[in-house]
């Protein structure tokens, strides 16, 4: 057993002996760094806001436009349809009588919750760092 172990020994010295090291190329280090860096890069999500500026800028143009052509432009007949919807429109809602408690709820409470929106996204933003 012994005289096998020696025998494993001298097989695995000349194996030794007859390779050598191998060595790395030149840039072998460089190559690995831009590997790390192009697949760190492609983890990366950018940001994309879920309404484009594009499209805010045209909505807000168009509610513009709208405004001035509805100022300029209002006629007569225009206003008799007004009236018209304006008249049905209080009669559905004749009937129903809000306290002053109520009715500064329904304006507040809005107001708050677009606070308090902005607030926890500010808060998350900073907490997860994106």
């Amino acid at each position: 057993m012994k005289e096998s172990d020696k025998n494993i020994e001298n097989l695995i010295d000349k194996m030794m002996a007859e390779n050598t090291l191998e060595s790395p190329s030149f840039d072998f280090t460089s190559k690995v760094m831009t590997q790390v860096l192009a697949a760190e890069k492609s983890k990366i999500k950018t940001y994309k806001p879920l309404i484009s500026k594009t499209t805010w800028v045209l909505l807000f143009g168009g509610l513009i436009a709208l405004a001035i052509y509805a100022s300029l432009f209002s006629g007569s007949n225009n206003m008799e349809i007004g009236k018209l919807y304006s008249n049905k429109f209080s009669a559905l809602f004749s009937g129903i009588h809000f306290s002053k408690n109520i009715m500064y709820a329904i304006l507040i409470v809005p107001f708050m919750i677009l606070v308090q929106v902005g607030v926890l996204k500010n808060y998350f933003d900073k907490k997860f760092d994106f």
